[in-house]
């Protein structure tokens, strides 16, 4: 397999999935502005999300796939089938009591995760309302994400990088042409949430049918391989809800800040998503079963390959990435959001928190990579200490920075958590007898730092004043940033060309 091929295959589709998600909060903010009902919608989608993060895309994707790859390995196409069946069952049912509880439980939900709603009825009370749309929500994408798991096994890497767009295409949809058709415009977001997780169930069945793994009724608590998982879960849980609960206490710094401050932090978050999830999250979905499948056959040389690979890869394109969103933060959201019920005062307060997320998207990328080093080891509970120790200096970060820099300041605190959690995961890597770092790791630092230089010069002289951006049409807007972003990209890669760092050594690397 061409590991760079299966990158560029999945990072088009996530490439595409995230353009439409422009779009949609293109749409979002347009229509809806950020506010009260913005606000309360934007925490509504969170509380599902928060927990879909944990009960299928973060602890249970952790614990399945490096067991289902061992599975594939090791044993016959018929026990492949009978695990995905027995987990398959054993999920749904947890999720149905989740859904069930969530839907029932929305007012204390929202009480824990945005209390300061409390003080003000009208938008508490919308956000319940929303809640209790959006909640069925975990049910539908967390079997989206076992889908996922068994087809990236299978080395059906672009299947699940497109099912996302059916959810950005649902929402754009339910904005444009149905929300006239509600009292309270904002409802059709909730109910866009609930039909784009319906329609990324429906979409991945054909191809699980493909590979004849469509999953049947089979609910035995007994079998080894569930228990494997349900044991690797248990440190997973803890360790991704760590994360999640970080997310959680800024949304609840967030709700006691000025009016707007959730959907400001929602907007930047959006820009930051692009790079994580086109590079970062691509990058983790292809290194996770080759990372488990070189573990189980006890390659060390080709586990380490594949990492050094990675993370030099994720580099190359993070760390520009990282500067050009801190200095082009401005052109990017008066281009993508600068219309309608979205103001210049929106725009100012967004700049500012992404250019305080834009500090740490190096980190959440490495992060990205280095995490599947350890869930291949079927190793989780080191991440989970790491992840615990995270949690305390972000939430120390927070109480720090909140005074000086308000909602930008919890921007901040996230990301120089991303970085301390990407460096001890590094350290305790190296520590194990899997993974040696390659020799040449200072002089591609050093290249890679000097053209990172070039390209900052570059962007400045290019972007100019940032407040000229408030004043300029729709089309100057995208010349100009598209002017910025293509000469800037050329002269990076340039540089790095002529510093000896070529893209073709990448392409090579296969497993």
């Amino acid at each position: 397999m061409n590991l760079f091929k299966t990158l560029f295959g999945v990072g088009s589709m996530t490439f595409l999935s995230r353009i439409l998600g422009f779009l949609r909060d293109s749409i979002i903010a347009r229509v809806f502005g950020a506010g009260l009902a913005t606000d309360a919608f934007f925490v509504a989608f969170k509380i599902p999300n928060l927990l879909r993060r944990i009960s299928a895309e973060g602890a249970f994707t952790q614990a399945f796939v490096p067991i289902l790859g061992e599975y594939k390995t090791k044993k016959s196409t018929a026990d492949v089938a009978i695990l995905v069946n027995k987990v398959t069952t054993l999920l749904a049912i947890f999720l149905v009591l989740i859904t069930l509880l969530g839907v029932f439980g929305a007012p204390w939900l929202i009480y824990m995760s945005a209390p300061g709603f409390a003080q003000n009825p009208t938008k508490f009370n919308l956000t319940i309302d929303l809640l209790q749309i959006t909640f069925p929500y975990i049910f539908f994408i967390s079997l989206v994400s076992l889908a996922g798991g068994i087809l990236n096994t299978y080395g059906k890497f672009l299947v699940p990088a497109f099912t996302p767009v059916w959810l950005n295409l649902s929402f754009i949809i339910g904005a444009l042409f149905f929300s006239q058709y509600f009292e309270k415009p904002v409802y059709v977001l909730a109910w866009a949430v609930f039909f784009g997780g319906l329609l990324q169930l429906f979409f991945q069945i054909p191809f699980l049918k493909q590979i004849g793994l469509i999953p049947k009724p089979d609910l035995d608590l007994r079998d080894a391989g569930v228990w494997r998982i349900l044991k690797l879960m248990g440190p997973a849980v803890i360790g991704v809800s760590i994360t999640q609960i970080s997310l959680l206490i800024n949304t609840i710094f967030a709700s006691f800040l000025a009016i707007g401050s959730v959907s400001w932090l929602y907007y930047a978050d959006r820009l930051m998503e692009f790079p994580v999830g086109i590079l970062g999250v691509a990058l983790s979905t292809i290194l996770l079963p080759n990372l488990s499948k070189s573990f189980a056959s006890k390659n060390n040389k080709s586990y380490s390959k594949l990492l050094n690979w990675g993370l030099k890869l994720g580099l190359v394109f993070a760390a520009p990435a990282a500067v050009a969103l801190f200095i082009l933060s401005t052109p990017l959201i008066t281009t993508l959001f600068y219309y309608g019920a979205f103001t210049a005062h929106d725009v100012q307060m967004t700049h500012y928190a992404v250019m305080a997320y834009s500090i740490g998207l190096v980190g959440l990328i490495i992060v990205k990579i280095l995490a599947p080093a350890f869930y291949a080891q079927q190793n989780i509970k080191t991440p989970v200490k790491i992840a615990l120790f995270t949690l305390l200096c972000t939430q120390f970060m927070n109480l720090l920075f909140i005074g000086f820099f308000q909602h930008a300041g919890l921007a901040l605190a996230i990301g120089l958590g991303a970085c301390v959690n990407a460096s001890l995961l590094l350290y305790f890597l190296r520590k194990t007898s899997f993974f040696t770092l390659d020799q040449d790791w200072p002089v591609f630092l050093f290249k890679l730092l000097i053209s990172l230089v070039i390209l900052a010069v570059v962007l400045l002289f290019l972007r100019g004043s940032n407040d000229a951006w408030v004043y300029y049409s729709f089309f100057e807007k995208l010349k100009f940033l598209s002017i910025a972003i293509i000469f800037g990209g050329f002269v990076y890669f340039l540089s790095l060309w002529l510093l000896g760092i070529k893209l073709k050594q990448f392409i090579k690397q296969t497993n």
